[in-house]
């Protein structure tokens, strides 16, 4: 109501043609969030009680150490045991495990106890001896902490990082002697360094070093005679090395943190401002589109002292962004026709063309930027091609593998273990230009723009906001660049609001399937809209705007209905979107 009167108020004195120093009031928006950070590393959401749980086996040896610890030789010591168990992790850093083990403790005495057996010994100063065995079981109960994780963060789903991992373990335990009359049962403590080497990204099995001390009551041994004894009058232990493995069954991850769902918008009024002259209050819209299952909240890839982000992806990158560490290798199945998929790769910082066509980078003739040009990003991974590319830039680019997927477009880390319909969606096969000025005619017949907003592309407001001097530039149109150009120098920007959006198409189909899928899309369409935010809030033409005067429109339903198998298809790659309206003021 404020907006529709702040118009009759100019509308009128237009009419009346007395323009002159008016005092006028105008509302200003706030948007709060949830103030829960969604790209904090030590964040993630929690799992199910089902989930995240753990079987484990191990065998080792150990060293019995008593109240006679001196006596005699330390090989007479030693003794194997066993141990299984099964766990829980309730978050990457901090989990619980339930252990039964089984083995004896080997030593000697100086006085006989229920555990001496066999001949009295004599040692060299004529001292007698016996032998000690003390057969047990033990289940105890221990606290774990990841401490890789701790410090370092969690890795994430699939994640090729920390595949060594150091996990200390607590506990308190119910120990059992066995084969002696009577029967004795007493309290354990047990401390555990572990180092777990995983042998897949799944991180489903690990080969595990622990090394233990476990702790008894000082009556273990049975000694009664402490004023002679001659070792721990505090506590007897065992102490050893094991080597197993553990197997962790699904839900293996854990995703990363959900934002609010529901915003809250503060309206707030500034009275009393003077308007010498009516300026031009004006908005803007234009989409960016983005490729199947990928929304640059978690980009890739991570390039030292490189500036890589999604948005210089979408307007001049080319393929996945990724390629192949051994060359000659490459070369080498190239030639025999083998495949490439276990040959390691790493990233490539993104690309900006310094002219037009591309050829100071090497990359003329390639398709670079998502639905930019006319042709699709992805690149075929023949010989001949991958050979001649090698030759201009001194590199074989190579896909994003995951698992039995190659995907020839850049995907979320958080999405590229997913799995498609069908084969065909792995690769950009076709591309309608929709980023690109020349795509706006279809934008406008299938988007149903804003009647009072004038529309660009993305290639546009690109062009005007990081030059048009580069590869984008070709896909822009010059006379909206100069109208850009001129809003984001003479003009003040008022507030931007994004909207994410994606398609429903989803092919999970284990249990509530329905659920997955929503909740996998919703994030996706959230974590679109957040991407181009930050790309512009970072830009130098939006550092005079107020930090709450961007805002992240969280939507209901931000999902659209797509029943085609493609996920190339035209009404797929329009459905996977953001949409961006800038309100502007530009003074006379």
């Amino acid at each position: 109501m404020k907006k529709l009167a702040f118009c009759m108020m100019l509308f009128s004195l237009l009419w009346s043609g007395s323009i002159g120093a008016q005092t006028v009031e105008q509302d200003s928006i706030d948007m709060i969030e949830n103030p829960q950070p969604t790209d904090d590393e030590y964040r993630v959401v929690t799992n199910r009680f089902w989930d995240n749980w753990f079987v484990l086996g191990s065998v080792g040896y150990h060293a019995f150490f008593g109240d006679y610890g001196k006596v005699e030789d330390f090989a007479g010591k030693l003794s194997p045991d066993f141990n299984v168990g099964v766990g829980k992790w309730f978050t990457p850093g901090i989990g619980v495990k339930l252990q039964f083990g089984m083995g004896n403790s080997r030593g000697y005495s100086k006085e006989p106890t229920p555990f001496t057996y066999g001949q009295i010994l004599i040692n060299s100063d004529g001292v007698p001896y016996w032998k000690t065995k003390n057969k047990w079981w033990d289940l105890n109960a221990n606290v774990m902490f990841n401490l890789s994780r701790l410090f370092c963060g969690y890795e994430g789903i699939d994640s090729d990082k920390l595949m060594n991992q150091f996990i200390f373990s607590a506990g308190i335990g119910a120990l059992h002697h066995r084969d002696i009359g009577p029967q004795r049962n007493e309290w354990s403590g047990h401390l555990e360094m572990q180092y777990s080497r995983f042998f897949s990204k799944k991180k489903n099995l690990s080969l595990d070093l622990k090394l233990y001390t476990t702790l008894f009551q000082t009556n273990f041994d049975g000694v009664t005679n402490k004023a002679v004894a001659e070792g721990s009058k505090w506590f007897d232990s065992n102490t050893g090395i094991r080597i197993g493995m553990t197997y962790y069954f699904k839900k293996r991850g854990w995703e990363r943190c959900a934002p609010c769902a529901k915003p809250v918008y503060i309206t707030r009024p500034v009275i009393n401002q003077i308007i010498s002259d009516c300026p031009e209050y004006k908005s803007m819209v234009f989409y960016v589109f983005f490729p199947n299952n990928y929304s640059g909240r978690d980009d890739a890839p991570v390039v030292f002292d490189a500036a890589v982000n999604s948005i210089d992806y979408l307007a001049s990158g080319i393929f996945t962004q990724k390629k192949f560490e051994d060359n000659d290798a490459v070369a080498a199945r190239l030639a025999s026709g083998a495949s490439l998929s276990t040959l390691r790769t790493t990233d490539v910082a993104t690309d900006v063309a310094t002219d037009e066509a591309g050829e100071s980078s090497g990359m003329a003739g390639v398709s670079r930027g998502y639905e930019i040009s006319s042709s699709p990003i992805s690149l075929d991974m023949d010989a001949e091609n991958m050979n001649a590319f090698k030759e201009k830039n001194g590199y074989y680019y190579a896909p994003v593998y995951s698992g039995n997927k190659a995907w020839y477009y850049r995907v979320d880390n958080a999405t590229k273990n997913q799995s498609l319909m069908s084969g065909d969606n792995y690769k950009e096969s076709t591309s309608y230009g929709l980023n690109a000025h020349a795509g706006l005619g279809l934008v406008k017949e299938n988007m149903k723009p804003d009647t009072d907003a004038e529309l660009f592309s993305f290639a546009d407001i690109y062009a005007a906001i990081e030059g048009n001097e580069g590869y984008t530039g070709q896909f822009a149109d010059s006379a909206a660049v100069s109208a850009l150009k001129r809003i984001f120098e003479e003009g003040r920007i008022l507030h931007v609001q994004a909207e994410g959006l994606a398609t429903s198409q989803d092919n999970y189909t284990g249990k509530d399937a329905a659920n997955v899928g929503l909740e996998r899309n919703k994030t996706l369409a959230h974590n679109r809209a957040y991407s181009v935010i930050k790309w512009l809030k970072e830009n130098e033409r939006f550092k005079k705007v107020v930090g709450s005067n961007f805002s992240l429109n969280t939507l209901t339903d931000p999902i659209a209905t797509v029943n085609d198998k493609s996920t190339q298809g035209l009404n797929a790659k329009l459905n996977r979107c953001v949409k961006v309206k800038i309100h502007y003021v530009v003074d006379k």
